[in-house]
């Protein structure tokens, strides 16, 4: 799951959500960085129920269970699956990480497809994330990680003037934002006819987005 996946259902809620983005923050601006579930759980009872603390560190919890339990699925098999074959068809060999791209393209298309389905939840989780103040966030995470980070508090206010989850809507727009992801992890660039399969990858999502995202498991008021 990406960002609005995890987030669409908290926005009532903004330092959890925000909270749901951390680990996925980390990812970008410092790797070194991890959250930890036991942790985390230790730390609760050291913030006031209902605090930002608090809220932070819930989201990040949710955000872990969610990952846990989604990664494991059956439809998250099948659709990186299929993803995964689209993508060795269409590129040359073993160059490219074919599988890797399976499982993240699959990710980002469920955040295009549920903007779509969902344009005024896209647009509360950005005015959700302007409501936070970022130091809250970088604190909770520097008082539950073993190694700490002065780059999150930076980072979030560019997160969000950025916007860069609507841009998954377009198929040439997610390219050039997927090589960014593929030059930060070392990866080989992807062609622009990718785009073919990321048109391809959209209509899969679309199609199977109930059962990547069940009711029983994925639902909001």
């Amino acid at each position: 799951m990406n960002y609005l996946a995890h987030g669409i259902r908290f926005l009532d809620r903004p330092y959890f959500m925000a909270g749901t983005a951390v680990p996925d923050w980390l990812s970008v601006v410092d790797r070194r960085v991890r959250m930890r579930t036991k942790r985390l759980e230790s730390l609760l009872e050291q913030w006031p129920e209902g605090s930002p603390e608090q809220e932070v560190a819930l989201g990040i919890l949710q955000h872990l269970s969610d990952d846990d339990w989604f990664h494991t699925t059956l439809g998250f098999s099948e659709v990186t699956g299929r993803m995964t074959r689209l993508f060795r068809e269409h590129l040359d060999g073993e160059r490219y990480a074919n599988s890797f791209l399976g499982h993240i393209v699959t990710e980002l298309l469920i955040d295009a497809e549920l903007s779509e389905r969902h344009p005024a939840r896209l647009e509360g989780y950005y005015d959700a994330m302007r409501s936070i103040h970022p130091l809250v966030v970088q604190t909770v995470v520097n008082t539950a990680g073993r190694e700490t980070t002065d780059q999150l508090a930076r980072f979030i206010p560019l997160f969000v003037e950025e916007r860069f989850l609507a841009d998954y809507r377009d198929s040439a727009k997610l390219w050039r934002r997927l090589n960014q992801v593929m030059k930060r992890v070392k990866l080989e660039l992807l062609p622009e006819s990718i785009i073919e399969v990321l048109d391809a990858g959209r209509v899969l999502v679309a199609g199977e987005l109930d059962a990547l995202l069940p009711a029983n498991r994925f639902m909001w008021p």
